[in-house]
């Protein structure tokens, strides 16, 4: 019994890095991903560099293609779009 004595402030410890640590940061990184899957043509965004554009053509899994102004065009890959200012509204089917 002494023993798991010793070790219990050690798992405490771990228990309190995982709940305020690691399950926050994997939370983010999910949410990230499914921003990420979701982005579509004429959606507004920020890429991590601070660019902000509208994206006029989605190429395919791992790149989109954003307009930064009119006539300039950048291929950025997908997971450094940081965040998405504005979303376009699905296309109704007809």
């Amino acid at each position: 019994m002494e023993g798991f004595a010793q070790f219990l402030p050690l798992i405490l410890i771990f228990a309190i890095m995982y709940f305020l640590l690691i399950r926050p940061q994997q939370k983010k990184v999910k949410e990230h991903q499914a921003m990420v899957a979701a982005l579509r043509r004429g959606d507004e965004v920020v890429t991590q560099g601070g660019l902000i554009g509208k994206i006029t053509r989605v190429k395919d899994d791992t790149e989109v293609e954003v307009e930064l102004t009119q006539g300039v065009k950048v291929r950025v890959l997908r997971p450094t779009i940081a965040q998405v200012r504005s979303k376009t509204e699905p296309v109704k089917s007809a």
